[in-house]
């Protein structure tokens, strides 16, 4: 608790000047986002604003990284497309506050450092399986359906203003943080976009064709839905992979602000934030989200570095859900098309491709395989759990190539097996080929200077090249085991039988 009490702790210095100027600014910068991204997933533009609004305080307030920023967009909503195609809104709330639930027990049992587990391959995958789902999604745009429902490509001097519009929001978007970074570039070109439509009375696809933005506070709002175990089944899966892709995004974002602000942030402390905010979301009728990336570099940006500016940039979204929805809703699409767009591309690690030529080919395989089950799929959490599958996998095979074995014979005609490499599942077939019981003298010992007993196969493996060498009745000793290998054989005693050789030189070790 004494944390979130910071934010009133005036031995940090707040710059508020900077605060205030940057929560502005996030504002500015979440608004088109949180628009997009709900109108993407079919939702009233409301429940994204919303989402922005209920993330950014609770997280700003109870989050464990001062100057990161949360709001409703980004991966977490492109899992729940599928669901909300199906079964519609009352599901997605029910399922972000389930989600919030599990994102809040990883911050409870203290999981948040798992999520360094995720290879560097599998992110870029993720990234750009998901950067093209979103620039796909904004070509659906420049459909339009008719009263009958039948859609098609918009046509003509409609379909030409449309893509015009776009390209100018995208080159503003492009051009302008040349000549100024003070106002964020997708805030400059809606406004700019805005200002020709009106202008020449352009007409043009608005917000209000997609919906009508009534804006009030939000309110208390239980799903409705049957409270049945069928129900849990439909939006577990949908809740468990949102809560994964949310904190995925959340924590990593995380570590990049530790890395820019040389300070260090608290994964679980911010893995219950944010999953306090999806809590409220599901209850006061948000979409849910998670942490932002461009809009907390906006943020860094913009000099903040306290709380102060996550909670003015969400006030801010408050105020223009309560006074500026007529003027939202005039908003032409193809300014927000060309914004996302922008995010498409600048989400895109261009990265990846550069440096393919550099990147083992296992893990060019990886990176692939998670963009296509992200694109073709839209399931996030399964295209990272895949892919942090096969990289474990290429790891195990990988380090079994690496067992080697040296023999050495000496004056007593003691034959010395001296292993380098992990004894692990992976490599214990090759390592039993190296044996040869029948044609070994009566002295066998094998040298664990250099290898570490890894799992059960090993000791497993241990056991069996022990009683081959019982059977033909000669004795094997194991030499210099670390101490967790002894502490394995120890607990194993059961199992297995082995001869552990005290080994003289072993006691210099220290014991742990």
């Amino acid at each position: 608790m004494e944390n979130s009490l910071k934010l009133f702790d005036f031995s940090q210095k707040i710059n508020f000047k900077n605060e205030l100027l940057a929560g502005f600014t996030v504002a500015m910068t979440m608004i088109p986002e949180s628009l997009s991204f709900a109108i993407l997933a079919g939702l009233s533009p409301l429940t994204g604003l919303y989402a922005a609004f209920m993330m950014g305080l609770v997280t700003a307030i109870f989050g464990g990284r001062p100057g990161m920023v949360s709001g409703g967009a980004g991966a977490t909503i492109v899992v729940l497309i599928a669901l909300i195609k199906t079964h519609g809104v009352e599901y997605l709330f029910a399922t972000v506050a389930l989600a919030g639930v599990f994102q809040m027990l990883v911050g409870i049992f203290r999981l948040g450092k798992f999520v360094r587990l995720i290879p560097q391959p599998v992110m870029y995958g993720f990234l750009n399986g998901l950067a093209v789902i979103i620039f796909m999604a904004q070509v659906e745009q420049f459909k339009i359906t008719d009263a009958n429902g039948v859609v098609t490509w918009l046509q003509g001097s409609s379909l030409s203003i449309m893509l015009g519009l776009t390209a100018l929001t995208i080159a503003i978007v492009y051009f302008f943080p040349k000549i100024s970074k003070v106002v964020p570039s997708s805030l400059i070109a809606i406004l700019i976009v805005f200002g020709v439509v009106v202008g020449f009375g352009i007409h043009t696809k608005t917000v209000a064709d997609i919906a009508r933005i009534s804006g009030n506070l939000p309110s208390f709002h239980i799903p409705e839905i049957p409270f049945s175990l069928e129900t849990l089944q439909i939006i577990f899966p949908y809740a468990l992979i949102m809560a994964g892709v949310g904190l995925i995004e959340s924590l990593l974002t995380l570590s990049m602000v530790d890395e820019i602000t040389n300070s260090k942030g608290n994964t679980n402390k911010e893995a219950v934030a944010q999953g306090l905010a999806n809590v409220t979301n599901g209850f006061f009728g948000g979409m849910g989200g998670c942490a932002m990336v461009a809009q907390t570099l906006v943020n860094l940006n913009a000099g903040s570095r306290a709380r102060l500016s996550g909670i003015i940039a969400s006030l801010t979204i408050l105020i223009i859900i309560l006074v500026g929805a007529p003027f939202i809703e005039k908003i032409p699409m193809a300014a927000l098309v060309g914004v996302m767009m922008m995010v498409a591309i600048s989400t895109f690690q261009w990265v990846s491709i550069s440096i393919i030529n550099k990147m083992p080919k296992s893990d060019i395989f990886v990176g692939i395989t998670v963009a296509l089950i992200t694109i073709i799929l839209h399931n996030l959490a399964l295209a990272v759990l895949v892919g942090v599958i096969i990289s474990a996998l290429v790891f195990a095979w990988d380090n079994a190539k690496r067992i080697r074995a040296r023999k050495l014979t000496d004056e007593n005609g003691v034959k010395y097996y001296q292993i380098s490499g992990p004894l692990f599942f992976g490599s214990v077939t090759t390592f039993i080929d190296k044996f040869d019981p029948v044609n070994d003298p009566d002295q066998v010992v094998i040298d664990f200077k250099e290898s570490r007993i890894v799992d059960m196969s090993a000791i497993d493996a241990l056991d069996k090249l022990s009683k081959k060498y019982t059977q033909q009745n000669k004795k094997l000793h194991l030499r210099h085991l670390s101490e967790d290998c002894r502490k394995m054989l120890k607990n194993a005693e059961a199992v297995i039988e082995v001869n552990v050789q005290d080994d003289p030189t072993y006691k210099v070790m220290p014991e742990k």
